[in-house]
């Protein structure tokens, strides 16, 4: 048999995935599923790419990290447009099947939080969320490769910035911390290499991205279930909050001052 459109893309196996937890099933429950499985594949690309971006930057490709940088902050662009699909379910129409979720819930994303820690947000403690053996197994390995950051370094040192050896020896395990050391280099190469500003303020357009990405879904749980207590036991909304205002590149915005 040929390969058709379908076959390719596993368009019947696709469909057969959204499946409600509601009998009988309730309207808005199918916008849910259909919403949030289109998340996932969002963030396995968003993985691919920074992947990638890691092997670009450490290999000094300026080019090739350009363009990622710009398809990374497309991509983000992509996941908050999605967020006004969502509000157009009302909090009515999310509690007619909300306690079917039971314990399951977003903060339970074993890919965002890979996402989360190959972006430098580490935190060894959220490995105790998740028992299942394939997502524990995928997290530690995440948890203990370098992130894009230190990526980042690389190609810093390779268009001469003399960036700190406290940085390059780090503990990769744990969160990215800005450094002023390195943000006096990160203003030299803006004043003196163009080529690399560009690469920057990508980076800079990712960054801003994913912190507006957080914003809106703060904004968006608060809309639909106001203050209570997130499903999967989280705390809902006010855990989001704490995520709020973090940037990946800290020092990239820290230099705007001395601009």
């Amino acid at each position: 048999m040929s390969l058709t459109y379908g076959s390719y893309l596993k368009v019947p196996e696709l469909l057969r995935l959204q499946v409600p937890a509601s009998d009988p099933p309730e309207h808005d429950e199918m916008l849910f599923i259909v919403i949030h499985q289109v998340y996932e594949l969002w963030f396995r690309l968003l993985l691919h790419e920074v992947d990638r971006a890691k092997t670009e930057l450490s290999a000094g490709d300026l080019f090739g990290a350009i363009a990622r940088f710009k398809r990374l902050r497309t991509v983000m662009k992509t996941l908050v447009g999605q967020l006004d699909i969502l509000e157009t379910m009302t909090p009515l129409q999310f509690n007619t099947f909300r306690d079917r979720l039971e314990a399951a819930s977003g903060f339970q994303s074993a890919q965002f939080r890979a996402l989360e820690f190959v972006l430098g947000h580490k935190r060894p403690e959220m490995l105790g969320h998740y028992t299942a053996p394939g997502e524990r197994a995928m997290l530690e390995q995440r948890l203990a490769e370098r992130a894009l950051q230190d990526h980042f370094m690389d190609f810093l040192v390779a268009r001469g910035a003399a960036v700190p050896a406290a940085l390059r020896a780090r503990d990769v395990t744990r969160p990215w911390e800005e450094s002023t050391e390195l943000q006096a280099e990160l203003v030299r190469l803006f004043r003196t290499a163009p080529d690399v500003t560009i690469l920057l303020e990508l980076m800079t357009d990712f960054d801003e991205g994913l912190q507006e990405w957080r914003y809106r879904h703060v904004k968006m749980v608060e809309r639909t279930i106001g203050n209570k207590r997130g499903t999967g036991g989280s705390s809902g909304a006010q855990y989001l909050r704490r995520s709020l205002f973090q940037p990946i590149f800290p020092d990239l915005w820290a230099i705007r001052t001395q601009l």
